[in-house]
């Protein structure tokens, strides 16, 4: 086989997140976002030592239980890779999936619960950052999904199904607005451009609707005619506020350098289990908040009865899962690098009535070396690269008799986990939350104890 060659592949396996295996001259292939009984078409692009990676070119022949996709940028769009397939069969992919890693790294004795389902199988979204783009060279302006298989292409995704109505009718009359303004989109390659993207965040529960539209600085616009043209919008919810982010970074991410409110707040508010959450551009907060209050309620079932114990929460992010388990806590310290966050975290406590949370800023590598607390739980909720070696060092080192390991990434999980058998835990249970359906990611709760305790 030879790199840049296309071929025909059988799909017979997949491996997380959805990249389909198949076999060719006694070799494994990989391809992302294919699935087991698909036939299809593909170009060998990686050769490794052990397999080779190729990239889907066209699917020839689907699977039998394939679903008419709702979306209608399924086909196009490089969101959503799931979503003609039963819901009832991408959970269960899903299981095999992370059930297969945890076999491959030699995790068997513990208690599998199993997968909890999406409340809410589409539009269950409550963020979304949209690009501004062309399909093709020359073609009018878009704002959306980058197109499958292409690196620069935008896709317009003005019916997104993972979305509620508000954010169609939002997005659509952006693009259509800046359409008749003829300003350039920004172009990461020559740098050159102004239109960068629409975040929208809107707050499942509470109905209140954040824009920010996100530029360069290359050029002056005056945004009191689009500021006035969003309020009049007949939305089901109520927009609390506009903002423009300024961003002339080379990242293709959303850094706001700085920040303007072009009406109302710089934030919405959330309520998750009871408790509000101010959320702030910049902040961290989980994408699904029908899901988020499961995914929480699982944390707080595999805590059971802390409330003469201290709980350490690192990579706390706003402090939401700490102000949750604080009702059933002693005390709870929460570790987060981004200042921002932590700054919010403490206003959210205060909002709340929360007065035995005490959150800190700064790498928990550094933070946790001088805290002077010993802790009788952990809660860990790494970025998806996990917890940095150094920290995991430490966190075993404090001896918790209780470690809830929440993980969007089961990759890196399972590593860590073997880390921890290493020095003397025990996985105890672990089960699955699907935060993303129609995607090929699944949050994990890992419950894991010290043998000597058990």
């Amino acid at each position: 086989m030879k790199i840049g060659s296309v071929y025909e592949f059988y799909i017979e396996k997949t491996s997380f997140p959805s990249i389909g295996i198949a076999y060719l001259d006694g070799k494994e292939i990989f391809i992302k976002n294919t699935f087991p009984g698909q036939k299809v078409l593909a170009r060998v692009n990686k050769k490794k030592k052990n397999y080779l990676e190729a990239k889907l070119i066209e699917v020839l022949e689907n699977v039998d239980y394939a679903v008419e996709p709702i979306c209608p940028h399924f086909n196009s769009c490089g969101g959503c890779n799931s979503q003609f397939i039963p819901y009832d069969l991408q959970l269960k992919l899903k299981v095999k999936q992370v059930m297969d890693l945890f076999d491959r790294e030699g995790i068997i004795d513990f208690n599998f619960l199993g997968i909890e389902k999406a409340p809410e199988e589409f539009e269950y979204r409550n963020k979304m950052e949209f690009t501004f783009g062309d399909s093709e060279k020359g073609g009018i302006l878009n704002l959306g999904m980058h197109i499958k298989g292409k690196n620069f292409g935008i896709l317009n995704v003005d019916e997104c199904k993972i979305v509620d109505n508000d954010f169609r009718i939002v997005l659509n009359s952006v693009v259509k607005y800046f359409r008749e303004k003829d300003f350039p989109y920004y172009k990461v390659k020559t740098r050159k451009g102004y239109l960068r993207n629409l975040v929208i965040r809107k707050g499942k529960n509470t109905g209140e609707i954040l824009i920010n539209i996100v530029t360069t600085s290359q050029a002056d616009f005056d945004f009191s005619k689009m500021t006035e043209m969003l309020l009049n919008l007949n939305l089901s919810s109520k927009i609390k506020g506009i903002l423009h982010t300024v961003n002339d970074s080379f990242s293709d991410a959303v850094k706001i350098e700085k920040l303007s409110v072009l009406y109302g707040n710089d934030y919405i508010m959330e309520k998750i289990l009871g408790l509000k959450f101010k959320i702030f551009p910049g902040a961290f907060f989980q994408t699904n908040s029908k899901g988020a209050e499961k995914l929480y309620s699982i944390v707080r079932e595999f805590l059971g009865d802390v409330s003469s114990k201290t709980v350490f929460d690192l990579y706390c992010g706003t402090g939401t899962i700490a102000q949750i388990v604080a009702g059933n806590a002693s005390r709870v310290i929460g570790v987060e690098l981004v200042e921002d966050a932590v700054k919010a975290a403490r206003e959210n406590a205060r909002l709340n009535g929360i007065d035995n949370c005490e959150f800190i800023a700064g790498d928990v590598v550094k933070v946790i070396e001088n805290l002077n607390y010993n802790p009788d739980v952990i809660i860990l909720d790494p970025p998806r690269p996990g917890v940095h070696p150094k920290a995991l060092k430490q966190v075993i080192n404090f001896g918790a008799e209780t470690i809830i390991y929440v993980s969007c990434n089961p990759k890196t999980l399972v590593k860590d986990l073997n880390v921890f058998m290493y020095y003397g835990y025990k996985i105890d249970k672990v089960k699955l939350m699907d935060m993303f359906p129609n995607t090929a990611h699944v949050e994990c709760v890992v419950g894991i104890r010290r043998k000597d305790l058990l």
